[in-house]
């Protein structure tokens, strides 16, 4: 089976610690949060109005692979680098990620998005914003630019991506591993419209559903156990110590399930495994009109 290395920065970190490192110059905080627009939020003017001391905006439609029709579909490892140089991070930073939703909705992705690209010291703050501003923690308004400096092309790693050739190999049970859907039940179950224009209701032949918000403890925004998240995945019929393949409906939420599963590891006591895996184009593609 596929597995990477074991990180050597854990994949969670709490504001606790986040505060108590925030002034050391090797870590790097950014503000990942992305709403969709039927949410009414608006993730850069809630950014400007306030976020964690010395954060920078990290635009995850903008760091995206702007020539797809898809949404959110990865960057190239040059557009990637040349990102990471604007906005001030280097190789050997520590960086932490965030969003305003609770539910780790886009913080995951960023998360991932660096770990792809072979960027092993890369946390999300448990619980995001608002974990940092329940204890009245100081905020700063306006934007932060830190200083632009170099970030050499990095190298994709493959085992963390999927796309629909490999999505429906493992349909025709010519490849192995476990589908997992991680949009709402409704819209996985067809009950409802899909947000995007062109996409149909459904889901991918024999993929489970395990929506990305089980993962967080709605009262706190903090992700639960190892313990109960492997209860939860199990529940759905699934096992985290096999090959899972993540999708949602553009990729992004589909990453608090790798986040889940790498919590399992680091705080379960059971460190390496096979990755999750990211099915990039998610049902935006697999769903489209004539897809």
């Amino acid at each position: 089976m596929e597995s990477t290395p074991a990180p050597a920065f854990p994949s969670l970190v709490s504001a606790v610690w986040l505060a108590s490192a925030l002034s050391q110059p090797d870590v790097v905080v950014l503000d990942c949060s992305w709403y969709l627009p039927s949410s009414g939020r608006d993730a850069e003017a809630e950014y400007r109005l306030a976020h964690i001391p010395g954060a920078v905006r990290f635009d995850l439609d903008e760091q995206s692979d702007r020539t797809s029709d898809l949404p959110h579909m990865l960057p190239t490892a040059d557009q990637f680098a040349a990102a990471l140089e604007r906005i001030g991070v280097r190789p050997d930073d520590r960086v932490i990620c965030y969003d305003g939703s609770g539910v780790n909705l886009s913080a995951a992705r960023v998360w991932w998005m660096f770990r792809v690209f072979g960027h092993r010291q890369v946390a999300v703050l448990d619980g995001g914003f608002a974990a940092w501003t329940d204890a009245t923690r100081p905020v700063q308004r306006g934007a932060v630019q830190r200083q632009s400096t170099g970030y050499p092309v990095p190298t994709l790693d493959a085992a963390l991506v999927r796309a629909r050739a490999d999505l429906a190999a493992m349909v025709a049970g010519q490849a192995p591993g476990q589908v997992v859907d991680c949009r709402p039940a409704q819209r996985f179950n067809s009950q409802v419209d899909e947000p995007r224009s062109g996409v149909g209701r459904g889901h991918i032949p024999g993929s489970r559903n395990a929506p990305f918000t089980l993962f967080t403890d709605p009262a706190t925004g903090l992700m639960k156990g190892p313990a109960e998240l492997r209860s939860l995945l199990v529940g759905q019929g699934l096992d985290a110590d096999e090959p899972l393949v993540a999708l949602c409906g553009s990729g992004t939420s589909a990453c608090v399930l790798a986040l889940a599963v790498e919590v399992i590891r680091e705080r379960g006591g059971r460190p390496t495994g096979p990755p999750v895996a990211i099915y990039d184009g998610s049902w935006s593609e697999w769903g489209r009109s004539g897809g």
